[in-house]
């Protein structure tokens, strides 16, 4: 591989044509896009098309019941569905899971069964299409395969995967115009144990709802019976074009680069951010929104990002459990769609060095079954008192469990942006505005809320302000109650939490687990509080609430940050006030053990103490694996691509050098003496940190998993960064001709 590979994939992607796909059409107009959403969707309205009043009755009460379905139900679903999927195409169904390894798994069945009837002594097989309550129902995948943890031996293989009712079932395009049936599912071990993602979401969500319905029954609601955490995901990635993708090893198998330097312009121009998205993503970007649509995923917004080649896409806030699922269908369809583009898309959070990476901002906040945000301040604030007890609830949670958010969103691939002036750093705040932060400073002292107006500047407007642009063709604009600070890593915006920290690459639903277990804690402490406030009184009055509310705001104080998260001056106070930085994996992936943290999952039945344990085993092993992935693949680059240049560089200096010297110049001081003394002196260390690589890839396969961690943590990540440097180093010293592999230029550009 030298310049010409490289030149010839930047010409096939400048002189390929671009695809074409046709939006669908409603008579002779194009359709709108409430025409074509949900079309691909099997939901309630669906159903109730398909079943008779009383099975669907059952079906209703069945569910919101939080009951299993009896098989009758359940024979008369599956038909439903199966028809309604055969008829759109339909060949295959499978239970659509999330196992604890980043993304999602399948297995496809297809709808045939052979019936065999005995008639006068002769067997006849007839093929037909079936599709019973009991296969819609569960499905039984290899557990053993999958990370578990240690709760699944080889021979311990059993596993099943159970349709999970609250998330509806829809089909995607299959080969040759047909389709399949995708079953949202939990998977399970054959002793009950989760192996997955979803199960524990479901079970954190129920202990999230019955803390926050007793809260809010005690404050006077009588009439809430469901209480749910709400969830937007504002995805952020990279598109390059496949053909140079195609030619760096290290994105292909660890999905970042593991050598390479930023061009002279990248993103310090600020001109990429908002700019016009190009021609070829947008096509992308179009047919995969096109397809969501169908699927039932609100995606609602599109933009460039920072970084050159870098965009985001996010969609309207749904209930949590479904807007998890969502997700992970846009990123699948979002790689689907790439691919027919001849792009790729690199969801790692950081595949490039030296300019942002990605993440995927987790909006955050809780909902009553009537729709009501349950943090949603509303124009008073101060006087919205149900808000205010919620609200400072949520801060004791972060306070009080701060290092299981931490936890959270740790991975060998979050490790590189986290903390980076681009994402908040390992310690984790809450950020209020200006605004909240007077409203709960004035209930701590006991005193009346100040103005913010600024007269000169803008007039005051009930509930907010509006500010003068001081233009007069121009509209007024109502301003919100609080800034925005991106540095913070979990901070209030408007009406929800932002929990920014969170990668790119990962599922949100293990930081969301985590989230809702500490709230539902905090909510049962503030709900304990204001029963012993309110003693004997029927309920508690404003007083009760406000001073529950002052005790809180006080207790929780620590937590609250309003300034710049990337200061060192931060790290400082940071540890004044006690809050944790916690800066490796190893160590954030401790706090799922740490006595206080264990207790909480254990004790509201998120987690069994196996389960947990088994998760904490699952990560380590993984962080050990993906940073000894980084290093074997970063050994075979060099060794077989960089080395092997700057050697053939090394040659045509050295053979340049002689000829001068034969002809009896003096060629001690020449620039090519100078090159070649700094790839003797490249090369030399380059190899060194090969070799350094190696023996700790020898160290780390000799260990066991909870000491690979700590290893790889500690040694193999500095070992990483010193043989990348020592490449760099050699890439802008050898000729361009020579060099191996798409330079960051190619890449980005």
């Amino acid at each position: 591989m030298s310049q010409t590979a490289r030149i010839t994939a930047v010409q096939s992607s400048v002189s390929r044509e671009g695809r074409i796909v046709d939006w669908p059409q409603t008579g002779s107009r194009p359709a709108y896009v409430s025409e074509i959403y949900g079309t691909s969707v099997f939901g309630l309205k669906q159903l109730q098309a398909s079943l008779p009043k009383p099975v669907y009755a059952r079906f209703i009460q069945q569910i919101k019941g939080r009951q299993s379905l009896d098989r009758p139900t359940a024979d008369a679903v599956a038909h439903a569905v199966k028809i309604w999927a055969m008829d759109r195409g339909a060949t295959h169904f499978t239970h659509w899971f999330q196992p604890q390894t980043g993304t999602t798994a399948e297995k496809h069945d297809s709808f045939l069964t052979l019936r065999t009837v005995i008639s006068n002594g002769i067997e006849e097989t007839t093929a037909i299409d079936a599709f019973s309550g009991s296969q819609l129902l569960q499905s039984e995948p290899d557990a053993s395969s999958f990370p578990n943890g240690g709760m699944r031996s080889t021979f311990e293989a059993r596993g099943y995967t159970i349709w999970d009712t609250t998330s509806p079932m829809f089909i995607r395009n299959g080969p040759h115009h047909t389709a399949i049936l995708y079953i949202p599912s939990v998977f399970i071990s054959y002793n009950g144990e989760a192996l997955d993602e979803k199960t524990i979401l479901l079970r954190s969500s129920e202990v999230l709802s019955n803390a926050a319905v007793k809260l809010l029954n005690l404050l006077g609601d009588k009439e809430t019976k469901r209480v749910y955490a709400t969830l937007g995901t504002e995805q952020e990635f990279f598109l390059i074009d496949r053909g140079v993708y195609n030619l760096r090893p290290d994105l292909k198998i660890t999905g970042r680069t593991l050598i390479g330097t930023v061009p002279p312009k990248h993103q310090q121009l600020e001109d990429h951010y908002f700019g016009q998205i190009p021609s070829r993503v947008l096509a992308a970007i179009s047919e995969t929104e096109m397809e969501l649509y169908k699927l039932g995923v609100p995606i609602k917004t599109r933009h460039n990002e920072v970084a050159p080649n870098q965009f985001e896409v996010a969609p309207i806030f749904e209930e949590a459990s479904v807007a998890i699922d969502h997700n992970l269908v846009l990123m699948e369809t979002l790689h689907q769609v790439a691919h027919r583009h001849k792009l790729k898309v690199l969801f790692h959070e950081k595949p490039f060095k030296g300019v942002n990476g990605s993440g995927k901002h987790c909006n955050w906040s809780m909902s009553t079954d009537t729709g009501d945000n349950l943090l949603d301040p509303t124009l008073k604030p101060e006087t919205n008192y149900r808000f205010l007890i919620f609200l400072v609830a949520v801060l004791d949670a972060v306070l009080s469990h701060g290092g299981l958010l931490r936890a959270s969103i740790a991975s060998a691939s979050n490790e590189h942006r986290l903390g980076a002036n681009e994402a908040p750093p390992g310690i984790v705040s809450a950020f209020l505005g200006d605004h909240l932060t007077e409203v709960l400073n004035s209930i701590e002292e006991n005193r009346d809320v100040r103005n913010f107006s600024q007269p000169h500047l803008q007039t005051v407007k009930v509930g907010g302000t509006v500010l003068d642009l001081k233009v007069s063709t121009l509209p007024q604009i109502a301003r919100d109650l609080t800034d925005r600070n991106r540095t913070s890593p979990f901070a209030f915006t408007g009406n929800k939490f932002e929990f920014r920290a969170v990668g790119s690459k990962q599922s949100p639903s293990f930081p969301v687990v985590l989230l809702n277990a500490a709230v539902a804690e905090s909510l049962a402490k503030v709900t304990q509080a204001l029963i012993q406030q309110k003693g004997n009184k029927p309920e508690p009055n404003i007083e009760d609430i406000l001073t529950v509310v002052r005790q809180f705001t006080k207790s929780s104080k620590n937590i609250r940050f309003e300034g710049n998260n990337y200061s060192d001056e931060w790290v400082v106070e940071a540890e004044k006030r006690g809050l944790p930085n916690i800066k490796s994996c190893p160590v954030a992936f401790r706090q799922l053990l740490e006595p206080k943290h264990a207790n909480l999952l254990t004790s509201l039945g998120i987690f069994t103490e196996g389960e947990l344990h088994s998760r904490y085993h699952i990560l380590m092993e993984k962080y050990a694996k993906d940073l000894v992935i980084e290093a074997n693949t970063l050994k075979n680059m060099i060794s077989q691509g960089v080395l092997p240049s700057a050697y053939q560089y090394k040659k045509e200096v050295t053979d340049l050098l002689k000829g001068q010297k034969d002809l009896g110049l003096d060629v001690t001081n020449l620039p090519e003496m100078k090159t070649l003394k700094a790839i003797t002196a490249g090369t030399t260390a380059l190899q060194n940190a090969v070799e350094k690589l190696g023996e700790l890839v020898d160290r780390i396969n000799a260990a066991d998993d909870i000491e690979q961690g700590d290893i790889a943590g500690k040694e193999l990540t500095v070992a990483l960064e010193e043989a990348r440097t020592a490449s760099d180093a050699l890439e802008a010293i050898v000729s361009d001709k020579l060099w191996p592999y798409p330079k960051y230029t190619e890449l980005l550009f």
